[in-house]
């Protein structure tokens, strides 16, 4: 019997113990580890920050659920991993071997790279994480008790730029709704090269349509910029050109601020030769195998992707579920294939979907493959996508209680937005 071990119990963690389980049967052992006792369904975080959602809604707890699979779950938390040595340190202190690993950790937040950012510093607030949405909505109650500027946006660095822009989106509705708006100036600060790149180069008229949104709702924003410090109350914004030369320095005053900070792969990974990139990002080939240590895949915010443009201020290339997906169902075949004596031979194709609530509305993207050049650039927007992301909510935590393996993403493309992914 093999022991499979699967490192995050994330969207692609929580997916890759289930479908290994499910490729691998009985004769093999998957074991699930993860530093929370709980599933958080990460998309709805925004909702939680504007007490549209409580935790309840959005968490379940993981070891009744994978334990009925026949999968072996573990709180703890990773604190040593020795690939050569085909094995891991736990912080309960117990040491494991694996014949395959899959690191499916999701990113450690670098809030540390912008002086005073972070919830920690009490500088800005987040919704990276379910606990830092339940906190940031202190600060969103605080500003609609006392109205006052706000920032939203994303840092040096940062890949996942969709939740920023629906965060300010959902903000705007609910301030709108609190009779409050009209007394909260909201500055988008982003660094992008424009509205809309999402750190894609745009997909289809992202930046026409996030721009038209942005104005309908009297948002300002700043493109190219590089948070530099926040302190008092006060964000240092320096906004470059296209070059890179700084253009001009903006010190923005907020009463709230939300930005996403860059990622970094998790402290446990960085420095390991061969395994990870300088930024602590796992290494991967084609089949999601890691080349150095091929006993190890990786799937997820976790792996290294290199940004395909330059842009003055660093971007990263966002992971998204649809990606995600692929990336699971990729490692699960190939590990499969290797108890089996049989070469790796699956290759994940890259593709991506989103679905962007905007409160009372919302905005959808494909793009096939996420990297250019592309066969399919879709970007549309209306209430059907604010209605779609309730009902793929309930679908997806429905989806990590019972262990259901179905291909979620490819279902939403081809039953409901009507694209088929062999175009």
């Amino acid at each position: 019997m093999a022991t499979v071990i699967v490192i995050g119990a994330g969207l692609g963690g929580m997916s890759a113990a289930y479908e290994l389980k499910a490729e691998l049967g009985k004769q093999h052992e998957v074991i699930l580890i993860n530093d929370k006792p709980d599933f958080e369904f990460t998309p709805s975080n925004p909702w939680i920050a504007v007490q549209w959602r409580e935790r309840k809604e959005t968490s379940i707890p993981i070891e009744p659920h994978v334990k009925k699979k026949g999968i072996r779950f573990i709180h703890a938390a990773l604190t040593e991993l020795q690939p050569a040595a085909q094995q891991l340190t736990l912080s309960d202190g117990q040491t494991l071997r694996y014949d395959f690993l899959a690191i499916c950790t999701g990113p450690a937040l670098a809030f540390d790279e912008v002086t005073g950012a972070g919830p920690e510093s009490g500088g800005t607030t987040s919704v990276c994480t379910l606990s830092h949405a339940e906190e940031c909505r202190h600060s969103v109650s605080a500003l609609v008790d006392e109205p006052g500027p706000v920032i939203v946006g994303a840092m040096p660095g940062a890949s996942c730029f969709g939740p920023a822009y629906e965060y300010a989106f959902i903000l705007d509705r609910h301030l709108r709704d609190k009779k409050v708006r009209k007394n909260v100036p909201m500055t988008f600060v982003t660094s992008e090269p424009y509205i809309g790149h999402l750190g894609l180069n745009g997909v289809g008229d992202s930046k026409g349509m996030l721009e038209s949104e942005l104005r309908m709702r009297d948002v300002q924003w700043i493109c190219n910029a590089r948070t530099v410090a926040v302190q008092d109350g006060q964000m240092t914004v320096e906004e470059l050109d296209n070059e890179g030369n700084l253009k001009r320095t903006h010190t923005l005053p907020y009463k709230h601020a939300m930005m996403l900070p860059a990622f970094v792969g998790i402290a446990p990974l960085r420095g390991i030769e061969g395994l990870v990139n300088p930024r602590g990002f796992v290494i991967v080939d084609e089949h999601q195998r890691n080349p150095a240590f091929p006993q190890i895949y990786a799937a997820g915010v976790c792996i290294a992707i290199a940004p395909p443009h330059k842009t003055p201020v660093p971007t990263g290339v966002p992971k998204t579920g649809y990606m995600i997906e692929a990336m699971v169902r990729t490692l699960s075949h190939n590990i499969k294939a290797e108890l089996s004596g049989q070469p790796p031979v699956t290759k994940a194709v890259w593709n991506a979907i989103c679905l962007a609530d905007m409160g009372d509305t919302g905005a959808a993207f494909v793009a096939m493959p996420q990297i250019p050049p592309r066969n399919v650039a879709w970007f549309k927007k209306g209430k059907w996508v604010h209605l779609a992301k309730i009902a793929f909510e309930k679908y997806f935590l429905h989806k990590m209680q019972v262990g259901d393996t179905e291909p979620i993403y490819e279902k939403l493309m081809l039953k409901y937005l009507g694209i088929d992914k062999t175009e």
